[in-house]
């Protein structure tokens, strides 16, 4: 019997920036109804790889394969990415003067439901509905996108756009950065409403505490551009008591060296 394809697989995947090879050679899959956790020291690649996936004109993905839905992603657009439903949330989300955070909304949930778009009705009662699960000032609404938000603000405000659009596979990339400890519950409790049988998700993160709220099901470890280690979530207290150096023995490190 032949085994069911994942719903996104990423296959021998090396990305360069200006130039320097980054991921040399990255291998990952996801469903749905899985949580991954995606680790590793500064300079392993951890964002490179998510704005790869994303199709980030600023990353040259030099060879491998992005399979999502069925079909090898690597030559469509963001735009189109995001329409077959791949999210991404930013570790650092641009401001968007002039757009306020309502009309960015609605725009970003129409352009992904194409012919069948919400009632604006149904729209605003959702979107005020996930802005008070997420400890959302309604003065948000009307208030160019990210422009002059904290940090804080900024991550709510991703978590939000998620919630809305409801992605089949979503990545995040750092989120938990910079947050204090009360706002990355809120965070983590916005993504745990999503969690379940029709999302598939990748935390890239670099502290084990996110993991505290967002349980994965598997950890990867990244390190010089290629996933050298994955577990189940035992693998995190693992790696919360030894830190890297014991991977780097592991698998030598020479090879390892970043």
């Amino acid at each position: 019997m032949n085994e069911k394809a994942p719903d996104f697989e990423i296959r021998s995947l090396c990305a360069s920036v200006e130039g320097k090879p980054i991921l040399k050679g990255v291998n990952l899959k996801v469903n749905r109804g899985e949580t991954h956790a995606l680790m590793g020291p500064n300079g392993s690649g951890k964002s490179t790889l998510a704005n790869v996936i994303m199709g980030h004109p600023g990353y040259e993905a030099t060879e491998g394969e992005i399979l999502f839905k069925g079909q090898n992603i690597m030559e469509l657009e963001p735009e189109e990415r995001a329409r077959l439903g791949l999210f991404l949330a930013f570790q650092y989300p641009v401001a968007i003067p002039g757009v306020t955070a309502a009309k960015f909304l609605k725009t970003a949930v129409d352009s992904i439901k194409g012919a069948q778009k919400v009632k604006p009705a149904e729209f605003l009662k959702e979107l005020r509905d996930n802005m008070a699960y997420l400890e959302m000032n309604e003065s948000f609404l009307n208030r160019f996108l990210n422009d002059g938000f904290s940090g804080g603000e900024k991550k709510r405000m991703e978590i939000l756009q998620m919630l809305m659009i409801k992605p089949a596979i979503a990545v995040m990339d750092e989120t938990d950065s910079g947050l204090d400890i009360d706002a990355l519950k809120v965070v983590a409790k916005g993504v745990n409403k999503l969690v379940g049988p029709d999302l598939g998700l990748l935390v890239i993160t670099h502290y084990e505490r996110l993991l505290t709220y967002i349980k994965p099901d598997h950890l990867h470890i990244l390190m010089n551009g290629k996933i050298v280690l994955s577990g189940g979530p035992e693998l995190v207290k693992e790696l919360e008591s030894k830190g890297y150096d014991w991977v780097r023995e592991k698998f030598g490190k020479e090879v390892l060296a970043v």
